[in-house]
């Protein structure tokens, strides 16, 4: 009987200095860095350029400061809000900010040709637009670099990169 206590006591031991690293390790991460809404300077961030295009709203321009894993990463990091699609997840990206309305566009599948969020990436400060052939999830953006997103028939934004 006292050999079951004692193992049970060890593993109990065991679970709560799991615990106790696990806790740890969270409380090591450093905090997210917070958006500017402007282009970032130099290689202090990805740059982050929405526009709206035929939904209205025209153009924001955001900053992920530090170096994003996905272009993903960078549009959230910048301070927009995305939603994906039911089928395909943040995969797929369906909505930014909330536009285009559900009422518009379900997000159930991938939207029409005619109507989606295009991706771009520019090399940097007034560099051309050049459009993804990666996904959002799957592109790396270096600091320095600007990513775009319009929503329409796939032109690029309307505005030179910041």
């Amino acid at each position: 009987m006292s050999s079951s206590i004692s193992t049970t006591r060890r593993r109990l031991a065991g679970l709560i200095a799991a615990a106790v690293v696990a806790v740890g390790l969270v409380a090591a991460d450093p905090a997210p860095q917070a958006a500017q809404a402007a282009p970032c300077t130099g290689t202090t961030g990805v740059t982050v350029v929405v526009d709206y295009g035929p939904l209205g709203g025209g153009v924001q321009v955001g900053c992920h400061v530090g170096d994003p894993a996905t272009g993903l990463a960078a549009l959230q990091g910048a301070g927009f809000t995305v939603t994906g699609t039911a089928r395909w997840g943040l995969a797929f990206v369906c909505r930014i900010n909330g536009q285009p309305t559900s009422a518009t566009e379900p997000c159930v599948n991938t939207p029409p040709a005619t109507a989606y969020w295009s991706y771009w990436h520019a090399a940097g400060s007034g560099s051309p637009w050049t459009y993804s052939t990666s996904g959002a999830s799957s592109y790396n953006p270096a600091p320095g670099t600007v990513e775009g997103w319009r929503f329409g028939t796939g032109t690029a934004p309307s505005i030179t990169a910041p």
